[in-house]
């Protein structure tokens, strides 16, 4: 006896005919798509420290840190964009600063008039890049022994132009190895029409999340390609779910036309991927609102990926691949076998 009924988010036999719709689905995610490769090249996207270079410092505090207060006592000095993050200990935090111009070395000049005669002649020479950066250390460094007695600075670290842009190569290489991986993996499995379907949809996919990085202005650093690499893997398992019942159903309705077999296929795993989704969000939604400012933008982009990744593999995906199979996998198909069981006698 069951005190209560099982909570069902779809019934266990759903007959939608989602291929009706296939044009739209595409239309639609071809759309987003290229606005969202219109976004990166204008406004872009808001590179982190990673990708375009800056200051990484770690400081530890006579107690635990209250965020709350050291953000506006470091927005307040004018070094741009900070990032602050627990490290370690509740004392300690990693401070992130974008790299810095040369305003930030005149205005430190301004405040502090030369003692000696070699300091004036120092003050005649052009602002260096280094010079830059060195004032905003030492003024995060003011700002902190000021803060709750004084907080040590323990560590600092300058992220050049150079590295940050071999970081963002690697990065990108990351993503487009692991689009060549999924699609060997998913040819070997399958059909190569299953390959290509899948591996579309993730690139389309992955330029939605571009889009959605760029609209939020979330930093695209490395937790970003993270995010998208994690979106990548779920998505793809996703698909294969829906891909095997597809190729188990071509070989039990041999008759079957492709399009009544991928609708078939959908709705009988419709249950399993609606509830597999709706788990993952749950799981992942506390830390997009208690996860604080290290975890929030990895964990929204993970929400948003959940929901997009489970569209594309309905709407995106399966039209796809009806679109590249219909004449190739069902050949010497019987036109008039009678209806499988479950199937939709529909057009």
């Amino acid at each position: 006896m069951q005190l209560f009924p099982r909570l069902r988010l779809v019934p266990d036999k759903t007959d939608i005919p989602f291929m009706k719709g296939r044009h739209a689905g595409l239309i639609v995610s071809a759309v987003l798509s290229v606005l969202s490769v219109i976004l990166f090249f204008y406004p872009g996207l808001n590179y982190g420290i990673d990708f375009k270079g800056g200051i990484v410092i770690e400081a530890r505090a006579q107690q635990a840190v209250d965020f709350a207060t050291l953000r506006p006592a470091l927005a307040g000095l004018g070094l741009g964009q900070i990032g602050l993050q627990q490290f370690g200990t509740p004392q300690d935090v990693l401070i992130r600063l974008e790299r810095q111009r040369a305003e930030t070395a005149e205005r430190c000049r301004a405040k502090r008039p030369p003692a000696t005669e070699d300091e004036r002649r120092q003050r005649q020479r052009a602002v260096s890049e280094e010079e830059a950066q060195q004032c905003a250390v030492e003024e995060v460094r003011e700002a902190l022994g000021k803060y709750q007695g004084g907080a040590q600075v323990r560590r600092v670290e300058a992220v050049g132009g150079s590295v940050s842009s071999e970081l963002f190569f690697n990065g990108m290489l990351a993503l487009g190895l692991s689009l060549v991986a999924m699609l060997g993996y998913i040819w070997f499995r399958f059909e190569w029409q299953f390959g290509v379907g899948a591996v579309v949809t993730l690139v389309l996919d992955v330029t939605k999340v571009v889009g959605f990085y760029v609209l939020t202005g979330f930093q695209f650093n490395l937790t970003a390609i993270a995010a998208i690499l994690t979106i990548m893997g779920y998505s793809i398992n996703d698909k294969v779910v829906v891909y095997d019942r597809m190729r188990e159903n071509l070989r039990k309705y041999k008759s079957m036309p492709l399009r009544q077999l991928i609708d078939l296929s959908i709705n009988e795993t419709l249950s399993r991927t609606i509830g597999t989704s709706m788990a993952t969000f749950l799981a992942t939604l506390p830390l997009a609102l208690f996860g604080g400012e290290a975890l929030e933008e990895f964990a929204v982009t993970m929400l948003f990926g959940i929901i997009l990744a489970t569209s594309s593999s309905i709407f995106i995906a399966a039209p796809i691949l009806l679109l590249l199979g219909e004449d190739k996998l069902r050949r010497g198909q019987v036109a008039s076998a009678s209806p499988e069981p479950g199937a939709s006698t529909s057009p």
